[in-house]
């Protein structure tokens, strides 16, 4: 393996400057294809591979990287790293780590997926939204018509004897479409996320996104007060992937969760419990170690409303004195180690979305939200974010509702929860949920 080799090169080169060194290689390949009109507006296949090194020299964690991932980038690296940290003024301890016990076997790339002829992957994004605008008159127009799938292999070996390796892919397609009746225009939108080309089904997709923005047709705000609300499978994973920050421990050690010295004590209503599984089925980031070769392995954070445990990389970890729970990451070869989830998800209760409804006299289902980059506060918890949905009456949808923004604190949304789904997805951003029944929440519409 011609890593292996380089690494090694690297190694006995840099020996001299550093005490421990670790070499990480990313290689990505992206397809592309967008259709617009009937016409393939979008075709992009790109590969791109990069190399970081980490070297710890006088407790001092030094870093580098180069996109070209031969011999000739040696000195540079050892240099850039041994330079970088120098200058480092973090009291923090960070290590080069050993390695885990054992490693869970995962078959996390699907041949399949891979050898399905791109014309295949051309035809389902033209056939996605030809049948989207066939499915009814009043549907004008297809926004984005879209088919990605990325190719991701990972290697990490280190002067410790670790020599890892890992490879994946995944598929998703996505259409939003435009609705209109006199002067009203709606949007609605589907997508798919899979490893599994047989999963992707254009008649499915687009009739979802056609029924969608139909269904808005004629929305109006209700009036502002407080509400009982269900928030749709997709949406509270959206909403759920914008706090995540939260349990990382790393925020906690800097004041920046209100989640400090609450392990082991209620955080959330007994039917919620959130899982953290590098293993779950139709997971995005199905991985068996994490950016820095850590073993992972699948934790409730919060099991039946008890914080269980903070997410540690072993910087963090070493800070608390405890082991790092394998959440070490790297959003990329070009950056240093963080902290972040593997599959984040709810766990499914038992009841259908039609028999949460059927809970409320008078309320809000939330279909979609707005804003979930600047219109929450992870620290505080806070959200005001605008929304559109369903007004539900009698345990049933009565009418389309927009122009509405809802607001509360993630804190104490999570101790107001009253029911749980059974109707469980992955939200486009890799966090999973099922369907949430919330007590009550300020709406501003009217």
């Amino acid at each position: 393996m011609k890593y292996k080799e380089l690494a090694d090169n690297i190694f006995k080169q840099g020996k001299d400057k550093f005490e421990d060194m670790e070499v990480y290689v990313e290689k990505t390949k992206t397809i592309e294809i967008a259709v617009f009109n009937g016409e393939i507006d979008k075709y992009n296949i790109s590969d791109t591979e990069g190399l970081s090194l980490r070297g710890i020299n006088e407790n001092k964690m030094g870093y580098s990287y180069t996109e070209k991932v031969d011999e000739s980038s040696i000195d540079m690296l050892i240099e850039e790293a041994y330079e970088n940290g120098k200058h480092i003024d973090a009291l923090e301890k960070e290590i080069i780590f050993s390695g885990s016990d054992r490693y869970e076997e995962v078959d996390n790339f699907n041949k399949e997926l891979q050898e399905t002829p791109l014309e295949d992957k051309i035809e389902f994004t033209k056939a996605l939204e030809k049948e989207a605008l066939s499915l009814d008159s009043r549907i004008v127009a297809v926004n984005y018509c879209m088919y990605n799938e990325v190719e991701y292999s990972n290697y990490l070996i280190n002067t410790k004897g670790l020599n890892l390796e890992d490879s994946r892919n995944l598929a998703y397609a996505f259409v939003m479409v435009v609705a209109k009746e006199g002067e009203d225009t709606k949007t609605g939108m589907s997508y798919v996320v899979s490893k599994d080309f047989k999963d992707f089904d254009y008649k499915k997709l687009a009739k979802e996104a056609v029924d969608e923005a139909l269904s808005l047709l004629g929305a109006k705000p209700v009036k502002s007060k407080e509400y009982p609300v269900v928030f749709r499978n997709d949406v509270f994973a959206n909403i759920l992937g914008a706090f995540q920050s939260v349990f990382y421990a790393e925020n906690v050690q800097k004041g920046l969760s209100l989640l400090k010295d609450k392990i082991d004590e209620p955080i959330a209503t007994k039917k919620f419990t959130l899982v953290d599984d590098p293993f779950v089925e139709g997971g995005f980031n199905t991985s068996p170690f994490d950016g820095e070769g850590t073993a992972t392995y699948c934790k409730k954070i919060i099991d039946e409303g008890m914080l269980k445990t903070y997410l540690y990389n072993w910087k963090t970890a070493l800070k608390d004195g405890v082991e790092s729970t394998g959440n070490g990451h790297r959003n990329s070869y070009k950056s240093s180690i963080s902290t972040s989830t593997t599959n984040l998800y709810v766990e499914k209760g038992d009841k259908s979305l039609e028999e949460i409804l059927k809970t409320i006299d008078q309320g809000v289902m939330i279909i979609d939200v707005q804003g979930l980059h600047s219109g929450l506060n992870p620290v505080s918890g806070d959200y005001s974010l605008p929304a559109h949905g369903y007004e539900i009456e009698n345990g049933k949808i009565k009418r389309p509702i927009n122009q509405i923004t809802i607001a509360g604190n993630f804190f104490e949304t999570l101790m107001d929860i009253e029911e749980v789904g059974n109707d469980f997805k992955f939200g486009m951003n890799g966090v999973g949920s099922p369907s949430i029944k919330i007590k009550k929440l300020a709406v501003s519409g009217e």
